[in-house]
């Protein structure tokens, strides 16, 4: 993010900022000089409220349905969150997007790939394959669209250490987002797996991600004129 999204001194609007790690880092480390993170985790909204981070301004809401002004930010990043929104809403969503960016403003969305080890692990919690294509194809229909131009699209691997199963089990079973309704059998099933990737320095995996960075496209000269 740091290389491909010029945020110094700009206003940024993060969606779905989860613990809102990502929201300190582009104040702090990448220098935005305002960031409005939103979530639709109530409780984890009531946390990141009592925060009072500086630069920083929290919202409760979706993507769906945002409550900025048109053309009043600079970027706008969604990581690992496009493919939550209900895929019915999910090209209202990425509308919203193209709405609230300034023409020309960059659209930086990072998405988990259904592929590997840890996504082997991830889908016995919780199958994500039809949701994670879904949030794909509404990207691709967004630039089909003209909503936004396709910048450039990369894959990198990010590195998950989890020393062990009860440090597993809060951060992707027992959380607030979402009800896992899992009972003990699978519970057991998941644990299971989980142990068998672990070593002395605990459960190490790769987790591929995809980036597609996208532009809103500014205006041309002759735009509004008769043809």
């Amino acid at each position: 993010m740091e290389e491909l999204l010029p945020v110094r001194g700009g206003r940024v609007l993060e969606l779905g900022c989860g613990a809102a790690w990502t929201t300190r880092q582009l104040v702090g480390r990448l220098g935005a000089v305002a960031v409005t993170a939103t979530e639709v985790d109530r409780v984890q909204h009531e946390k990141n409220l009592a925060l009072a981070l500086a630069g920083v301004t929290f919202r409760y809401g979706g993507a769906e349905a945002i409550a900025e002004a048109d053309a009043s930010y600079d970027c706008v990043v969604m990581l690992k969150s496009l493919h939550h929104v209900p895929i019915g809403k999910m090209d209202q969503a990425l509308r919203e997007v193209h709405r609230v960016l300034r023409p020309g403003g960059l659209f930086y969305c990072s998405e988990p790939v259904y592929w590997g080890a840890f996504n082997d692990l991830m889908r016995l919690i919780e199958d994500e394959r039809v949701v994670r294509e879904a949030a794909f194809a509404a990207l691709v229909q967004a630039v089909e669209d003209g909503l936004f131009v396709l910048e450039r699209e990369l894959f990198f691997q990010a590195e998950g250490l989890y020393p062990d199963w009860q440090t597993f089990e809060a951060w992707f079973i027992d959380v607030t987002h979402s009800e896992r309704n899992l009972d003990a059998v699978r519970r057991a099933e998941i644990r299971a797996a989980f142990e068998r990737h672990l070593t002395p320095e605990g459960a190490r995996f790769q987790k591929p991600h995809r980036v597609d960075l996208l532009r809103r496209p500014a205006p041309t000269a002759d735009a509004g004129q008769p043809a």
